[in-house]
């Protein structure tokens, strides 16, 4: 087995570990093969319940690997948005959880985020949050009014510089079917969830598999 820092050949010490004879570093193939099973679930869209079953590995520890594979993947994608050679278009969308769309001050709790064609490929900024309209907007306790001035704002201002082209907009569609799976995420993470999904957009499970995280 080769070394997976160095490449350089390897022995095996008494604890099962693997040594390299170049670099010296040690690492454990056992370890190895339970992160690329886990990544295996990830790239084919498992939850971790799922992925669980399939692995028979306790649920901490996926989602600790599934939590250090999308911090990966938005390296990832800022490597290759940096790297870029031509911007084709780009435009905005919010995004707000099916659960709540009915409910007309859930509109603070959208999504706001910049998308972008480069390369042919989608990569996604997020935007300050929506809730930072709230104090201002319902101050005076008028809110009724500037919930209907707010979404007819969201809905209708966009940043924009777009050709009509399809892969933005078969992103938007391929991003809302991506999140149903979920039973609700903390805002916090859905930076991580919105470059998964970008991520799993552009390259297909194969690609994804050969990527180094």
């Amino acid at each position: 087995m080769r070394c997976i820092y160095c490449q350089a050949k390897t022995y095996t010490l008494s604890n099962g570990y693997k040594k390299c004879k170049v670099c010296k570093r040690k690492f454990s193939p056992k370890k190895l093969q339970r992160k690329e099973l886990i990544k295996s679930c990830f790239c084919k869209n498992y939850t971790i319940n799922r992925c669980s079953k399939a692995t028979n590995l306790n649920y901490v520890t996926i989602l600790k690997e599934y939590s250090n594979i999308r911090q990966q993947i938005a390296i990832f994608m800022e490597e290759k948005f940096a790297n870029k050679k031509e911007i084709i278009e780009y435009n905005e969308y919010i995004y707000l959880p099916l659960t709540k769309r009915d409910k007309k001050e859930s509109i603070f709790d959208g999504f706001n985020f910049l998308t972008y064609n480069f390369d042919n490929k989608i990569y996604n900024i997020l935007l300050p949050n929506l809730s930072r309209y709230k104090p201002i907007l319902l101050q005076d306790r008028a809110d009724e009014v500037y919930y209907k001035e707010l979404e007819k704002f969201l809905y209708s201002y966009h940043i924009s510089n777009s050709k009509n082209s399809n892969l933005i907009k078969e992103f938007w569609q391929y991003f809302e079917d991506f999140m149903l799976k979920f039973n609700g995420i903390n805002s916090d993470n859905f930076f991580y969830y919105l470059k998964e999904a970008e991520y799993k957009f552009n390259y297909d499970c194969q690609n994804q598999l050969t990527n180094n995280f």
